[in-house]
């Protein structure tokens, strides 16, 4: 019997967090000096970071979904909603806990760094909205499905009406959600575009796996969208401007990283699902499946979280090419190899706290 497991995910996540690591890495500790736009290596370096969060984010998406549809033919789904939502819950607390200065805290020094909203707060709250809609539509896939595509499309399309949201009269808790004002790294918006996207893609994937030629057929779509919105999609924006007189088509045409970006992760989706039959049981797969692991473990040496002491605070912008290009190799060997063998695994986490919370639910 055929397999439904897509395995081009774990690799699909596992080139997003190695070039996550290499690009923080190299971000934080090259010397400015070097950060020269003319310079080819640079702008390909670049290129390449850009597309690391709108995989994360598209794949989040695809992962849960495709599992949630799953666990539901398997009519198990409730325990999979549930998994999910604590999952989310487990990613925003260690996404606040990792801006945490304890060190600080001891000194009397209380700062409003620790609402600042990362990648994991979006994605932990993205997974429970995917929730949401599943819970609404969980018995109309198609239904589903169209809602998820309208979804993303409609996050990008209105990027301008909210990229400059003045939030000043909520709490900062609440607004860094929405706006990069109070230091947010990312929002809520776009951002969730890319999800509900991956959760269109995870119902295409559980309606069609199965079907003969799927994988060619999709490797194809998967290039020939992507290569589609990377080169035209403006031009199509700009064309539906010219129809409809709606500024907003311009205005999204003239700044157009978002469907350009979705059009790069369609492409990495193609060479890495046709690539799939190499990739079974490979180390990278196994890297895919210590994401959240690589994350923190990476987070605490770069950045310093609770003690404030990283890499950072030694080197920050100081580095020579040569330096951090050899440094960012050895960084990422050196994560992986503390991910593999010194911390448990992402399942283990995730047990563990479901664990605590059932022990007070008994105390309760």
């Amino acid at each position: 019997m055929k397999s439904d497991r897509l395995f081009f995910i774990d690799a699909v996540r596992a080139f997003a967090i190695l070039m996550m690591l290499q690009g923080h890495f190299i971000d934080t500790l090259l010397n400015p000096i070097y950060r020269d736009e003319s310079n080819m290596a640079y702008l390909v370096w670049s290129y390449f970071r850009g597309i690391t969060a709108p995989t994360f984010f598209t794949i989040s998406g695809l992962v849960f979904l495709y599992l949630l549809l799953k666990a539901k033919a398997a009519q198990k789904d409730k325990k999979r909603i549930k998994k999910g939502i604590y999952r989310g819950l487990l990613l925003i607390a260690i996404g606040y806990t990792l801006r945490a200065d304890v060190f600080g805290w001891f000194q009397g020094k209380f700062q409003d760094y620790v609402l600042v909203v990362d990648v994991l707060q979006c994605i932990g709250l993205s997974l429970i909205l995917l929730i949401g809609c599943y819970a609404l539509l969980r018995n109309q896939l198609m239904i589903l499905s169209v809602m998820l595509l309208s979804l993303g499309i409609l996050s990008f399309l209105t990027e301008p009406l909210y990229r400059g949201l003045d939030l000043t009269f909520i709490p900062k808790v609440f607004a860094n959600y929405m706006t990069k004002a109070n230091g947010s790294i990312f929002t809520i918006l776009p951002w969730f575009g890319f999800t509900a996207l991956g959760g269109f893609l995870a119902t295409v994937f559980f309606a069609q796996v199965h079907k003969p030629r799927f994988r060619l057929f999709t490797v194809i779509l998967f290039f020939a969208l992507g290569l589609f919105l990377i080169h035209y999609s403006s031009w199509c924006l700009m064309q539906v401007y010219r129809w409809s007189d709606v500024q907003v088509f311009k205005d999204v045409a003239y700044y157009n990283y978002l469907f350009t970006r979705f059009g790069n992760v369609l492409v990495l989706f193609g060479v890495f699902y046709a690539a799939e039959p190499l990739l079974k049981q490979s180390i990278i797969s196994k890297i895919g499946q210590k994401t959240l692991s690589i994350y923190v473990i990476h987070f605490v040496i770069i950045f310093g979280s609770f003690t404030g002491l990283g890499l950072k605070h030694f080197f920050s912008e100081s580095l020579t090419p040569t330096e951090a290009i050899v440094g960012a190799i050895l960084f990422m060997f050196l994560v992986c190899l503390i991910s593999f063998h010194y911390v448990k695994t992402n399942a283990f986490l995730y047990k563990s706290v479901r664990q605590l919370i059932k022990r007070i639910r008994t105390k309760d």
